[in-house]
């Protein structure tokens, strides 16, 4: 385990040296910013509704704060929202909050995994749903979800309904499944149209396993847009904020990337879009969407779900892209005419009231203009940085006294445990710096410093179970550290668990600096348990090893009169629980 834990050490700052970063980065309130001011404008001149700021201020923060721990802040003044980033000169996330992104319909072209197979592995093609009308649209993936239908409404056009595959189950990578429609004059086939797997295996070429574009179509697609595609790696960038051009074909992200897809030109804009509600179905109870179309939307929305229709898988898809990401993908199975119709589904109340609003105001509900760009300066500098690393300083001081003190020469052990968290420490928050864009600030050194209690703690929950198993001599040093350790380390797991739990419930519930302060607990935590496992239960077990300790020496901590020291009454103490 130690050698697993130095292996470990030395890969974090090997990855730190190839990336020429050694110093954290620092927030708002260390090194200052840019803070962006936006002005809300409506059609009539009338103050924007509470909703609509409320529900822009959710979605810049997802542009600005991508996974939540860049220390970017957004909030509400008056009317307008204040963004404030750090570090200075951000003009890519002025233009990024400066532009207000539409909500696009675009047919899908081709579709494979979000992420290439790892390399040697053999690729599982899951089956495209089917365009027949009779088709279920589930698929067959190791944990399927309900699929989800769109229908035209009662309002609506009697015609025409679309099937909506589980967008966290896509078929990505899939060759598209034989259809039973034929093959329209002057329209080439695509690969959906070729024979069944009755015919000789001769009669098809067979693309490598681990070809992510094997079966794809590409005919139509841009090369430019298609080189796009094959270069896309969902799993480190999903593309969000990203401003596509409704007039050029787009490669794009599911939201939980395990799927990419070419997309055709936009055929439906989000301002096409006139209401988007979320109810319940009088006759099955279940929660849906309900959408409605304005202007030239019910015509263009006809056009694009009869072209779908009349297309081979994948084709037979459109996708609902909104800030870059595609949101959702149904299989459009007849067209859908009348300017009117449903998703259903496996919706729950919250999950339909979110996609309707997404669906209802495209992405920002509002149009801004940039009222000011500002660059700031920190709000409390290097004095008080050095302010705070002092007082860290200090805890870690004392801690280690104290250790030193109480437990004599076991209290090494202590000291090494807290110096090699130190290190995992400062190596993680480097490299979450340089791969994660996260920020230093001084709610997260707080939650460092307050985490110095939580690793002692694990400390001397093992040092006092040892204590237990050697009092009055019942064991030697070396049964007891294995007995001790299968005692202590629940309890250490237990601690530990509920100090995560209670970590990630406040990174998800706040926001600002009381999310900053969780986060850097959280981490710490895990930090706790690698070190205690990896490093401080090895390093007792290798001590024990060592007559100073399995001899008791009087300066080890353990030495007979400690171990089994009695009362004034001559009666036998009881071994303590920790």
């Amino acid at each position: 385990m130690l050698l697993l834990l130095l292996a470990l050490i030395l890969a974090m700052g090997g990855v730190m040296f190839l990336n020429k970063a050694y110093t954290p980065e620092y927030g708002l309130d260390l090194a200052g910013g840019t803070t962006v001011t936006l002005q809300p404008v409506t059609p009539n001149g009338t103050p924007p509704t509470e909703e609509s700021l409320n529900l822009a201020v959710g979605i810049i923060r997802n542009r600005v704060n991508g996974s939540g721990i860049s220390d970017a802040e957004v909030a509400k003044s008056g009317d307008n929202i204040v963004i404030s980033v750090p570090g200075a000169g951000q003009e890519e996330v002025v233009k990024l909050v400066g532009t207000t992104a539409e909500l696009r319909f675009r047919q899908v072209m081709a579709v494979t995994a979000g992420s290439p197979p790892p390399p040697g592995q053999m690729s599982t093609p899951a089956p495209t749903p089917s365009a027949s009308p009779t088709a279920t649209g589930k698929q067959t993936s190791k944990a399927p979800k309900p699929a989800q239908t769109a229908t035209p409404s009662p309002t609506g056009s009697p015609a025409g309904r679309a099937l909506s595959s589980a967008l966290t189950n896509p078929s990505p990578g899939a060759t598209p499944a034989p259809s039973d429609k034929p093959v329209r004059k002057g329209k080439s086939p695509s690969p959906s149209a070729k024979p069944s797997q009755s015919a000789a295996p001769s009669a098809q070429p067979t693309a490598p396993a681990e070809d992510p574009m094997a079966g794809v179509d590409t005919t139509g697609i841009d090369p430019a847009v298609l080189k796009q595609f094959q270069a896309l790696d969902c799993a480190k960038d999903k593309g969000q904020g990203a401003q596509d051009d409704p007039a050029k074909q787009f490669a794009a992200c599911s939201q939980d990337g395990s799927a990419k897809y070419v997309l055709d030109k936009a055929a439906v804009t989000g301002t096409s879009i006139d209401t988007a509600t979320a109810g319940v179905d009088s006759t099955t109870g279940e929660w849906l969407v309900q959408l409605s179309f304005k202007g030239e939307g019910p015509n263009q929305w006809s056009k694009v779900t009869t072209t779908a229709f009349n297309s081979q898988p994948p084709r037979n898809q459109v996708a609902m892209v909104l800030d870059g990401v595609v949101i959702s993908a149904p299989v459009i199975q007849e067209p859908i005419t009348g300017g009117r119709a449903q998703i259903s589904g496996s919706f729950t109340q919250v999950t339909a009231e979110e996609l309707a609003g997404q669906l209802k105001f495209g992405a920002l509900p509002l149009k801004f203009k940039k009222g000011s760009i500002e660059e700031v300066s920190s709000t409390l500098g290097a004095d008080q940085l050095r302010g705070g690393l002092i007082a860290g300083a200090i805890g870690l001081g004392l801690v280690l006294i104290y250790s030193m003190l109480y437990y004599r020469g076991l209290g090494i052990v202590s000291v090494l445990s807290l110096v090699v968290a130190s290190v995992l420490t400062y190596q993680a928050v480097v490299l979450l710096g340089t791969f994660a864009h996260f920020r230093l600030s001084l709610s997260h050194i707080i939650g460092l410093i307050v985490s110095i209690g939580i690793t002692a703690d694990s400390f001397i929950v093992y040092f006092e179970r040892i204590r237990d198993e050697m009092k009055e001599g019942r064991r030697s040093l070396r049964t007891a550290v294995e007995v001790a350790w299968t005692r202590a380390r629940r309890t250490i797991l237990i601690a530990d668990a509920v100090m995560f739990i209670a970590a990630v419930v406040l990174y998800f519930l706040a926001v600002g600096g009381v999310a900053g302060f969780a986060f850097a607990m959280g981490l710490t935590t895990l930090i706790d348990i690698v070190v205690v496992f990896m490093f401080t239960k090895p390093f007792v077990a290798l001590l024990a090893k060592r007559k100073f300790f399995a001899k008791g020496h009087k300066l080890s901590g353990l030495d007979a009169e400690r171990m089994s020291i009695q009362t004034a009454t001559g009666s036998k103490p009881t071994p303590q629980e920790a």
